[in-house]
């Protein structure tokens, strides 16, 4: 039986550790996943929104979750206890391949995560984050405004870096005149110098 929960901005949704005891799908709400080393620093290793699935790769492979999912703003959750999503799993195989397709999904932007961190220089990953950003969660009503609230520190850990480098490199694309700050928010002035930061390419 699946039931609705509502998670608070800043309340723990599912914590690093824990043994998975279903599935969360999002109704609507903003969701940091992040995991910390043996350093103890925070990495942020995935962002979600309206429509995503979290939990299903620790629940299908029996292991503790990986990271610590954490509501960004207020949001609404539809949880699935363990025992109905594998009853619902065991009679429907279009369900168990969307499953593999999303898993495997997963599997590919971690790989391209772990390059990145590892071979670009914190501008071009700072770029290639807020790009990111604006992809997941998308402008606001004038189109240029990032429809999301992060700390610099959230942000510093979202690319890999030191917040001070974080806070840096914002004011660097500011001066720059690639993006400006509306309050906490983040508007995109010129997208297409911030994709050749990135080195992104087609």
């Amino acid at each position: 039986m699946k039931s609705g929960m509502t998670f608070r901005k800043g309340q723990i949704i599912f914590g690093e550790g824990a043994h998975p005891l279903g599935l969360y799908c999002v109704n609507n709400g903003k969701i940091k996943l992040s995991h910390r080393g043996e350093d103890g620093k925070e990495q942020i290793v995935r962002l979600s929104k309206e429509g995503d699935v979290l939990g299903y790769r620790a629940l299908l492979t029996n292991e503790r979750y990986n990271a610590t999912a954490v509501a960004l703003d207020d949001t609404d959750i539809c949880f699935i206890p363990r025992d109905t999503f594998f009853n619902v799993l065991k009679n429907n195989p279009d369900l168990s391949f969307e499953i593999i397709k999303m898993l495997s999904t997963e599997l590919r932007k971690a790989e391209d995560r772990i390059t990145d961190l590892a071979q670009k220089p914190v501008r071009e990953r700072m770029a290639e984050g807020l790009l990111f950003l604006k992809e997941t969660y998308g402008f606001e009503a004038d189109g240029s405004t990032i429809n999301i609230v992060l700390s610099r520190e959230d942000i510093a850990n979202l690319v890999g870096t030191a917040t001070e480098t974080a806070i840096r490199l914002l004011s660097e694309f500011k001066n720059d005149k690639i993006v400006e700050f509306v309050g906490k928010k983040i508007r995109i002035l010129d997208n297409e110098r911030l994709i050749r930061t990135a080195h992104i390419y087609d």
